[in-house]
This record gives C-alpha cells, sequence and structure tokens, in this order.
C-alpha cells in the first residue's frame, strides 16, 4: 500500500472546535499533504484561507450530523461551501426517509446535493450505518449511486458507532469497482485504515491522522 496520506480526510467536526484548532489541522494537513481537511461549515472559509497554497482540498459536512433537514436546505448549505472555498461535500442522508421506505425521497435528496455541487465539488454520502440493517445498507448504497454522487460513506462519528470492515465490504459489493467508498468513525491506527482499504475502502475520515502517518513511520514494513 503507498501514499497511505491520500487515502485521509483529516477530521475535527466537534463543536466546541477552535479557530486555533482548525489552523492547526490545516497545518498538519498541507505537512503531510493528506486529501481533506473535514471541518463544518462555519469553518470552511478559514480552512480555505489556510490551505490556499497546498493541494489538500476542503471538506465540509452538510445536514450534519443528523441528516433531517430539507433537500432545500442541504442544497443552499452545499452552494455556499462551495463559495467559501469547499471542494468536498459530505452529505448525510435522511435516515428516517429510508427508513421509513420512502426511497425516492432519499434518492432526491441526495440529487438535490450533488446537483448544488455539480462541476464544482465532490459529494459523499453518509448513510449512517450504525443505524441501519444490512438491507437499508444496500438500498443507501445503491440510491447513492442512482443519484449520482461520488462516494457512499459509513457515518457520521456522532452517532451509536463508526465504521467496520463488514460495511465497508458490504457497501464496496453493493456500488461496484467505479463508486468511491468513504470509512469514517472510529479509524484511530494505521492497523485499522490498512483494514479499511483492503475492505474497499478509498477514503478514510479520521480524527487521528497524525497519529496514523507516525505509526507509518515507525512501521519497518514501508
Amino acid at each position: 500500500m503507498s501514499n497511505i496520506a491520500s487515502y485521509i480526510d483529516h477530521t475535527l467536526l466537534k463543536a466546541e472546535a477552535t479557530k486555533e484548532q482548525i489552523v492547526q489541522i490545516c497545518k498538519e494537513a498541507a505537512e503531510y499533504n493528506f486529501a481533506s481537511v473535514c471541518v463544518n461549515p462555519a469553518w470552511v472559509a478559514t480552512a480555505a484561507k489556510e490551505l490556499a497554497d497546498s493541494t489538500v482540498k476542503v471538506c465540509t459536512v452538510i445536514g450534519f450530523p443528523l441528516g433531517a433537514s430539507t433537500s432545500e436546505t442541504k442544497a443552499f448549505e452545499t452552494k455556499d461551501a462551495i463559495a467559501k472555498g469547499a471542494g468536498e461535500i459530505d452529505m448525510v442522508i435522511n435516515i428516517g426517509a429510508l427508513k421509513s421506505g420512502d426511497t425516492e425521497w432519499v434518492k432526491n435528496d441526495i440529487a438535490a446535493v450533488v446537483e448544488a455541487a455539480k462541476g464544482k465539488a465532490i459529494v459523499k454520502v453518509i448513510i449512517e450505518t450504525s443505524l441501519l440493517t444490512d438491507e437499508e445498507k444496500v438500498t443507501a448504497s445503491r440510491l447513492t449511486k442512482e443519484a449520482g454522487a461520488d462516494f457512499v460513506k459509513t457515518s457520521t462519528g456522532f452517532s451509536t458507532g463508526g465504521a467496520t470492515v463488514a460495511d465497508v465490504k458490504l457497501m464496496r459489493e453493493t456500488v461496484g469497482p467505479d463508486l468511491g467508498v468513504k470509512a469514517s468513525g472510529g479509524v484511530r491506527s494505521l492497523e485499522d485504515l490498512e483494514a479499511m482499504v483492503e475492505a474497499g475502502a478509498t477514503r478514510i475520515g479520521a480524527s487521528s491522522g497524525v497519529k496514523i502517518m507516525q505509526g507509518l513511520t515507525a512501521s519497518s514494513d514501508y
């Protein structure tokens, strides 16, 4: 496995995150050349300014963490975030609509964000696997692909559980080889990351990106 840093979205989504902490994770992301920093929408402009001279993208979250805002609100949030410098959008599906069997609502909700981001940012769709049955995970992954998103993502990190190898495998089997799969929530070590990538993940959301890279430096396998 090469270029592990390119898998990592260096993430800080805590409500109490300060500007100083946002600036710090941007510095770390630039140093290690992570794929992106993932911050709440209020910090997008700050992160974009800090990363202006790097190749690191700014990622933000939409409808986060519950997914229960309206499609119109999610689309507006997406446009606003892109205008402020976001290049990647991680949206949360309407979980209640999925569990109600309203697949059209879920698909249209995703499509509204995809349309708002079209040509300007990639869209990752958080399905919150810890709240779903395996059948619902398959349905959500299929709807993500049908709605034209770029990635399906396991978790917000704010619910009852995070990414598992089994869920990543199931999502990868459902969407096939061409869609991205992002494992997020509980990926804290180099070993965790390797297991997720082996299962089919092409991106990792982690607040422990620096620790993972330090584990890589310490490993004699690389």
